[in-house]
């Protein structure tokens, strides 16, 4: 029954009117294939043409949804074996019971509301067997009374649209679980699951490198039988290693069509037949930067080669994967990085705490000890002086390689950082071993000769022990006294081991006890200065003064700096220290001058760690401003050992300073190792030679001898000498007869406070 457009009503005829204005160039077309029937106006013929030429589905049905009018299109993708119209069948004849039932639900709703349903999303079988999607709209049509007596429906296939759509969503997924981590098994078996969706009768696999990049790792296949899976395990690549292997080995894809032919599949195709696979298309997959990270492939039942379409997606496939793998081994390298030292690979301080809980919960466990081994490299400093950091790389690479080959796989060996390494001893002894003996093991490997740079030295290490349960209960406990054991070792001499006692416990905690006061002593003003004179020996004058700290506890009394200087350096209590000095000196000289006293140098001994801060310069300067002091009128000690430290930063500070206007001096020289090459380089105005060679002044002929030499050295570089340390009036005229310029010591004056010294000031010449 030919369909009439005179027959709808006037919505009708709208909504199919603008349905089919997508297709109005069709309809032209029809009516240029058809200029007899259009010329002599036989409607019927056009609209039957016109139908025809549409590519979607479009058909009227009536009130009992059963065809009336069916275009070619949908007559062509839904005839049935036996049939060859649709006219009179209903969608029962043609769908499974389920499809058409939801059809004529949805159809019956149209004509008993008289409401079109417009892009409804419908899945169907055509007669070949293929899912399609179609983007459908039916409408009612009515009489010229007005009564539904049908329905007209235009599907479109979407198929492709829905296919893209569930691509791009199936790639947002898998970009989504890569950047949340997910793991890399479940993210390729996703990415396998998607192409299978999109690639008919075809089953996937990823495999990738080992490390070694040698041989075969699975990474995951959701639809291979695991037994084929474990037979790919652990195979090396190569040159005629199956598809997978092969394309690993080449790094291009590599399509075998037919497996039981293909030379690459050779000495595999036993393994894969059984399976049913014919074919299998693989590609590698790559880094950012092109490295083969592992394969994708697709094994097929039936021999041939991959669709261009089935090419692009292994492609999208290759890509995602080699993004995900990436992910996972940034993730794996920060992780490591974060746990381990990069210089040496071992353990560092953020393993240490869940190492040692380990070691003691295994020890628990078996009712046994662990043992915590706190090792520092004897004068290691020298080899980075010598030989430069790289060299002092080198050798703790070295070091800590050896370490690792004398313990166990339940042992660890962590470095703190610098020179300094944790070795954990846990688990059972052989039988007739110690812990003693695998400590010493270490430590002998540690002292054997190394070669670096084509020159060979040793270095020795001073190590602490502690034991669990004896020594403590926890990690911080037991690093604690295996450190202060250490340090004990090295005040004995070094190269050796000090294992942890109640008496290194109790110093351990005066130790403590002594830092907590002297921290208190800085905030309580119990810190005070004395000032030791300095004269000129050719003129009699005080021309300067040393500013020495010192200590009123309120308990013990006047404690000596030697007494609490070293704990304040070993804390770092010396930095606010040296600072309150450094203030107090400048405003005590400033205050002298204000007083109407004798223009006067004040010297101030400046610590290694001070002289190290970046804003050291920025502090004096300062403590000058603050003051009113000229800087011409302070003097800064520096030790020989404190320059020589980094020569080069130390010489680049030295000239800020004296850039500042502030004298500088070398204290305690002949004590150190400075060159005369470097003491060239040095801006110092005064050498002091050191106390230990005036004090047997005139008497000991070799003292004599090293301090006519500085003398005539320092002079010889345009600087004045001072003695420290002068006692006697036969020393002052030794001192005198060589040509020393200054004094300083007890013959003149002991160290004095303030007040004493302004007296002193007041005398014209000694």
């Amino acid at each position: 029954m030919p369909m009439k457009l005179s027959h709808l009503g006037n919505e009708g005829a709208d909504e199919t009117a603008r349905l089919m204005s997508a297709s109005q160039r069709l309809i032209e077309e029809a009516a240029r294939l058809f200029p007899l029937a259009a010329a002599q106006n036989d409607r019927t013929l056009w609209l039957e043409a016109m139908i025809d030429e549409v590519p979607d589905y479009l058909y009227f049905k009536d009130r009992n949804s059963r065809f009336v009018v069916a275009n070619r299109a949908i007559v062509s993708d839904n005839l049935r074996e036996g049939i060859d119209s649709l006219e009179g069948l209903s969608d029962f004849d043609i769908h499974p019971e389920h499809v058409a039932r939801g059809f004529f639900n949805t159809e019956q709703e149209i004509i008993r509301t008289g409401k079109a349903m417009l892009d409804m999303e419908e899945l169907i079988r055509d007669s070949s067997g293929t899912l399609k999607w179609l983007l459908t709209s039916k409408l009612p049509v009515r009489n010229a009374g007005g009564d539904v007596i049908g329905i007209v429906g235009i599907a479109r296939d979407i198929t492709e649209r829905k296919r893209s759509e569930s691509l791009h969503l199936g790639q947002a997924h898998l970009l989504k679980m890569i950047a949340l981590g997910a793991p890399l098994a479940e993210v390729f078996s996703s990415l396998i699951l998607l192409i299978e969706a999109h690639v008919p009768d075809v089953t996937g696999s990823i495999l990738m490198l080992a490390p070694d990049g040698r041989h075969i790792v699975n990474g995951a296949a959701p639809n291979l039988d695991p037994a084929f899976c474990r037979l790919i395990e652990g195979a090396e690549i190569g040159p005629a290693m199956g598809s997978c292997g092969t394309a690993m080995w080449r790094g291009e894809p590599v399509i075998v069509s037919d497996i039981a032919a293909d030379p690459l599949w050779a000495d595999f195709k036993a393994l894969v037949l059984p399976y049913g696979f014919r074919a299998c298309w693989s590609s590698p997959i790559r880094s950012y930067q092109g490295k083969v990270l592992g394969s994708f492939a697709l094994y097929s039942r039936t021999p041939g080669e991959p669709s261009a379409e089935c090419s692009k997606l292994v492609g999208m496939a290759t890509h995602i994967a080699g993004i995900a793998i990436e992910r996972k081994e940034a993730e794996d390298s920060i992780q490591f990085m974060a746990h381990h030292d990069t210089l040496t690979g071992l353990p560092n301080r953020s393993m240490l705490d869940e190492r040692v809980a380990s070691a003691i919960e295994a020890a628990d466990e078996r009712g046994g000890t662990m043992t915590l081994a706190f090792l520092d490299l004897d004068n290691f400093k020298l080899v980075n002086d010598s030989l430069g950091h790289h060299a002092g790389d080198e050798l703790l690479k070295i070091v800590a390689t050896r370490m690792m080959n004398c313990v166990r796989a339940s042992d660890s060996i962590v470095r703190l950082g610098g020179d300094e390494f944790v070795v954990l001893i846990s688990g059972a002894m052989r039988r007739g071993e110690t812990v003693e003996d695998r400590l010493h093991a270490v430590r002998r490997a540690v002292a054997e000769p190394v070669e670096i740079e084509g020159r060979s030295f040793q270095v020795t290490c001073s190590m602490g022990v502690a034991a669990y349960p004896e020594h403590g209960r926890n990690a911080t406990e037991l690093l604690a006294r295996a450190d202060a054991a250490m340090y004990r070792a090295k005040e004995i001499g070094r190269d050796a081991m000090q294992v942890f006692t109640a008496e290194l416990a109790n110093r351990a905690h005066e130790k403590l006890v002594q830092q907590e006061e002297l921290r208190r002593a800085l905030a309580r003003s119990e810190l005070f200065l004395q000032y030791q004179p300095q004269m000129d020996l050719s003129t009699g004058r005080i021309f300067a003064v040393e500013a020495l700290i010192r200590w009123r506890h309120p308990e013990r009394g006047l404690v000596a700096p030697g007494d609490f200087i070293p704990l304040a350096e070993e804390t770092g209590l010396i930095g606010p220290i040296g600072d309150w000095t450094l203030r107090e000196a400048c405003r005590q000289n400033k205050a002298w001058q204000d007083a109407g006293l004798p223009f006067i140098v004040v010297s101030v001994n400046v610590s290694a760690r001070q002289f190290q801060e970046k804003d050291w310069v920025e502090r004096v300067a300062a403590a000058l401003s603050e003051s009113g002091l000229e800087a011409h009128y302070l003097e800064l000690e520096l030790t020989e050992s404190m320059i020589m430290d980094d020569v080069q930063q130390a010489v680049e500070t030295m000239h800020r300073l004296e850039r500042l206007g502030v004298h500088l001096a070398i204290d305690d020289f002949g004590t150190g190792y400075s060159s005369l090459a470097s003491l060239k380089r040095f801006p110092v105005g005064r050498l002091k030679i050191d106390r230990s060679f005036v004090r047997d002044l005139p008497d000991d002929g070799d003292d004599a001898a090293i301090a006519r030499a500085v003398i005539s050295l320092a002079h010889s570089l345009q600087l004045r000498v001072i003695a420290e340390g002068v006692e006697t009036r036969e020393q002052i005229d030794f001192l005198r007869e060589a040509g020393c310029d200054e004094i300083q010591g007890f013959y003149l004056s002991h160290p004095i406070d303030a007040r004493a010294l302004q007296a002193i000031l007041c005398i014209p010449n000694l």
